[in-house]
């Protein structure tokens, strides 16, 4: 068993290199070697040793080679593997990263392994994203998305007992938690994640595709309604209209203590409690609260999936390889060491004991993920949403503001 990382795109030609001398088999060479490319604090060393240890002992015809990647630089990286004859068997990419890479041609359509991997039941944050005109080119592993943090203190103190489960119960509440110098929410104005959340449960969207063409549509009913759930939300503290939750950085303001909630992934709490410790075991967590207390908000979908390279030698093995880290006993395992929501519905009982992780996993049954289109990247580059909310939220018209920004996704999508 070997963990090896492999940093910087620098190490391309060099982790090309180590691909093709473990994926060679040669005569009388034993176990099929099989490279798998992981993402740097994916999951832990420990997980990924004892995946390895069980894996090789039931495939003992199996010997994985597992390379730790960095981000940084990952597309190239992955772009010029797929692209190489000796590609790794098995690589981890960001579910909104697959279209991209499925464009060039060299990921394997695993279409006919979806009812095996127990397809139906996918998180469709993750499902839906890694298949492209109709084809599943990536296989879901693990999901992470946005939830409330809540100042248990503050609520308490505006005699709210029980969190929101609707958007019209959240606004009230907040109204309440906005006095005596106390922020009912901080809400960074540019935070176009959590908008894109709004806007779908409006039934609207970034961007769609009709006829081979995508079309920004922020300027749709759906999405305006969703901008405006946004304003009014946004408008009950003191967050900057001009800037997203990195500038300053949100789980900084919250741990002030003057702030009752922020939307972010869970493990803002463990930055919050670092900063204050005095905060430790006062912060809550509730899912994005949806139109209808019976279902959550809809929330953009982060994490991974797993793809196969149409130049991997061993396409049958890695198969193996994907089918295990997807299966029940090792998305249980990683859901509880990592933290992470399971690739699918009916194992949300595995995070059941811890109340961030449970939240997370309300959410993700109605996750979504960015416009399916190679070139969403570029628009991102650019970000012509954020410029957008902060035009609505500084008191240009709405329409306008909103028929600008979707040109600008049209042009660059249709680049």
């Amino acid at each position: 068993m070997k963990i090896r990382f492999i940093a910087g795109s620098a190490a391309l030609a060099a982790a090309l290199a180590l691909s093709a001398c473990s994926s060679s088999p040669g005569a009388g060479a034993g176990p099929e070697r099989l490279t798998v490319w992981i993402m740097k604090d994916s999951v832990t060393e420990d997980f990924l040793s004892r995946f390895t240890e069980d894996f090789e002992r039931q495939h003992k015809d199996i010997a994985l080679d597992i390379q730790i990647q960095e981000w940084d630089g990952i597309g190239e990286k992955v772009t010029a593997a797929l692209a190489s004859t000796d590609a790794p068997d098995v690589i981890e990419v960001g579910n909104t990263q697959v279209a991209q890479y499925a464009a060039s041609g060299g990921v394997k359509d695993l279409t006919d392994r979806t009812e095996e991997l127990s397809g139906k039941d996918w998180l469709p944050g993750l499902a839906g994203p890694g298949k492209i005109d109709g084809k599943q080119y990536g296989i879901p592993w693990y999901a992470a998305n946005r939830v409330v943090l809540y100042h248990k203190d503050h609520f308490a103190k505006a005699g709210i007992t029980t969190p929101p489960a609707t958007q019209d119960a959240w606004l009230a509440d907040t109204a309440k938690l906005n006095k005596g110098g106390i922020q009912g929410i901080y809400l960074p104005g540019q935070n176009w994640y959590t908008l894109a959340g709004f806007i779908w449960d409006e039934g609207g969207d970034l961007a769609t595709r009709s006829g081979g063409q995508w079309k920004g549509t922020l300027d749709t009913p759906g999405a305006l309604a969703g901008m405006d759930f946004y304003r009014r939300l946004q408008a009950l503290g003191k967050g900057p209209k001009d800037s997203d939750e990195a500038k300053p950085p949100q789980a900084e303001v919250f741990a002030k203590g003057d702030v009752a909630q922020i939307i972010s992934v869970p493990g803002g709490a463990k930055i919050i409690e670092e900063t204050n410790p005095a905060l430790k075991g006062k912060i809550g967590f509730f899912p994005v609260p949806g139109k209808t207390a019976n279902k959550p908000g809809a929330v953009f979908t982060g994490g991974s999936d797993l793809i196969v390279p149409e130049a991997s030698a061993h396409q049958d093995a890695a198969y193996e390889v994907i089918k295990a880290l997807t299966g029940d006993t090792w998305q249980t395992d990683m859901a509880k060491t990592m933290s992470y929501v399971p690739n699918r519905t009916s194992l949300a009982g595995a995070v059941a004991g811890s109340e961030s992780t449970a939240a997370m996993a309300a959410g993700a049954a109605q996750g979504r993920a960015t416009p399916n289109s190679p070139q969403w990247a570029a628009v991102e580059a650019t970000n012509p949403i954020k410029q957008y909310m902060t035009a609505v939220l500084t008191g240009t018209d709405p329409v306008k503001a909103a028929k600008d920004a979707s040109d600008s996704i049209t042009r660059t999508l249709g680049s």
